[in-house]
């Protein structure tokens, strides 16, 4: 949307144009929960989350450490796309990595840390192990749609790198069937020299129907944007023909606005329930790269009369 978009947050109104939230964040989550906000990125070498009654405040908010890697084995090292996930009582942070003997694509997997303390900035995190996938993969995300929980996330399929979906039998454990529901199919989603399709978040409409986005190219590239998969309300997610995607991204780089490259999103609710907003980084110039320079942006989506997500033009 063209037009400045305003929405009641915590009482504070708060337009589409804001900076971005910190100078630096790569792989931004936001889960609100209460009426907090917590907020985690990607850090590398740890696991660090942010909590604030305000998000426009969020650079006041010091980072807490909750979890380092160990010193060996298969997730001790490269700390990726952290997300926070309040599932059955308990808190569940999902996060990617990699043994550092082998730090490369084919050895990354997503891991699950549980607490059960109600604030996941304190208490215990205990170490669940990796999430047993049939592919290498990264950018792993938890959702629930009509009683049913899911688990998505990037393989590295070939070449290229795929949307899976599958069923979860707990919050730690994926069952079957595993299903690849999309691949790189347009250009937009083939540029700098990488074929892929990664950070799948979910959000369903007011109707029912449920969404998808993803993040298409390689993230070094400015042509990196969000992309939409779609099924309708009742489908079998399971069922890769369920889904259709839309032909162009629906959240793309802006020079007008020198937002570039925006990627790897995350969806939340205001205190109030009542606005859904995306979190995604995003560089401040032109061919920036893939670096701690990505910063995160958040601004409401609106729905439209038809319950189809409206995506606000990046800011």
């Amino acid at each position: 949307m063209r037009r400045l978009v305003a929405a009641a947050f915590l009482g504070v109104t708060v337009a589409a144009h804001a900076a971005a939230l910190l100078p630096s964040g790569p792989d931004p989550w936001v889960t609100q929960r209460h009426g907090v906000f917590y907020y985690m990125n990607t850090m590398g070498d740890r696991i660090a989350i942010r909590k604030t009654t305000d998000i426009q405040r969020l650079s006041e908010a010091s980072p807490v450490t909750v979890w380092r890697p160990p010193a060996e084995g298969p997730n001790s090292a490269s700390i990726w796309a952290p997300e926070l996930h309040f599932l059955d009582g308990k808190w569940y942070l999902y996060y990617t990595a990699v043994d550092k003997e082998h730090n490369d694509d084919m050895h990354r997997h997503v891991f699950v840390l549980e607490n059960a303390a109600a604030d996941p900035t304190t208490g215990s995190w205990v170490d669940k192990g990796m999430l047993v996938t049939h592919h290498a993969g990264i950018d792993g995300t938890v959702f629930e749609y009509q009683g049913k929980r899911y688990f998505a996330y990037s393989a590295y399929v070939g070449d290229q790198s795929d949307l899976i979906l599958a069923p979860m039998t707990n919050p730690w454990t994926i069952g079957e069937p595993q299903v690849d529901i999309a691949g790189p199919t347009y250009s937009w989603e083939m540029q700098g020299g990488r074929k892929i399709l990664e950070g799948p978040e979910f959000i369903e409409g007011p109707d029912g129907t449920a969404y998808l986005t993803y993040s298409g190219s390689a993230c070094w590239s400015d042509s990196y944007a969000i992309g939409l998969l779609t099924a309708d309300k009742g489908a079998n997610l399971l069922d890769a023909a369920s889904w259709k995607k839309t032909p162009r991204p629906v959240l793309a780089t802006s020079p007008a606005n020198n937002v570039y490259a925006p990627g790897h999103n995350g969806f939340f609710k205001s205190a109030d329930g009542k606005t859904d907003w995306i979190v995604y980084h995003a560089n401040g110039g032109p061919d920036w790269k893939c670096t701690a320079r990505r910063a995160p942006h958040a601004q409401p989506i609106q729905w439209d009369a038809q319950g189809k997500p409206v995506f606000p033009e990046p800011r």
